[in-house]
């Protein structure tokens, strides 16, 4: 099948910093093959500013197989543009029509500040991680190995699902309160079904709740969004789990 190539215009936010004011900047870009992913067409708009000597649009990106969670563009009103069970690497240019426009934007949360244009800092979900999304282990040298312990296949499914969470921080983009809850439940639940992690249980959930709240998340008024748009479909359960995780905590 021969190639389709289709020519798009382009809005996309530019913001020089945190600090600056930024505004949509409009962009037309011919033979755009349908081919190309999301990512390689900003590559191949990179490479026309270049030439006209304009300043690059930044954006994140690393792995672009949808498992490192660092590419983070609000498409057209959605995180991650118009498809579901995808990260915006995974979005591909047939997606969309020819002489369609396209809004671009970076994810849109006080915990999330700009760096720069589409490029947000979510350092946020790293000090959440660090204050208790981790099980200590026994390096004495008389660990026990993991598979020595049975676990529940339930358990150990639901535990497998909720660590497919890449955190990209679609989540928040979504939610109309800019709330982590989904991630924070996601992480807290990996561990709680197990039984690695049920001795730190208390101290985890503790800590990473009130992590997540220094950090300005807002709370979670179970509107949904956050699952719909979440690119490894993690379930609204793990945000219930957390609130059960964080009773017993409070009151033990």
């Amino acid at each position: 099948m021969a190639t389709k190539y289709i020519n798009i215009n382009l809005k996309v936010w530019r913001q020089k910093d945190a600090k600056s004011k930024g505004q949509m900047e409009t962009y037309k870009l011919n033979q755009v093959s349908t081919d190309s992913s999301f990512l390689e067409m900003l590559d191949q708009l990179n490479e026309q500013l270049i030439n006209e000597r304009k300043e690059p649009v930044a954006f994140d990106h690393d792995c672009r197989e949808g498992i490192c969670g660092m590419c983070s563009l609000y498409i057209n009103g959605r995180a991650h543009g118009p498809d579901t069970l995808i990260t915006t690497c995974q979005l591909h240019m047939r997606t969309f029509k020819d002489g369609e426009t396209i809004y671009i934007e970076p994810w849109r949360s006080k915990a999330f500040p700009v760096i720069k244009d589409l490029v947000v800092d979510r350092s946020a979900f790293d000090r959440i991680q660090q204050a208790g999304g981790f099980v200590s282990v026994n390096t004495s040298g008389n660990t026990i190995d993991a598979n020595a312990t049975p676990i529940n296949k339930h358990d150990a499914d639901r535990s497998f699902e909720a660590a497919a969470c890449i955190g990209c921080g679609a989540c928040v983009a979504s939610c109309k309160n800019g709330s982590a809850m989904l991630f924070v439940g996601a992480k807290v639940s990996q561990y709680a079904l197990l039984p690695q992690g049920k001795i730190e249980a208390h101290d985890r959930v503790l800590a990473m709740v009130r992590q997540m709240d220094e950090e300005g998340f807002g709370n979670c008024t179970n509107t949904g969004a956050c699952e719909i748009e979440c690119p490894k479909g993690i379930s609204l359960e793990n945000i219930a789990r957390m609130n059960r995780e964080y009773l017993k905590a409070s009151f033990s």
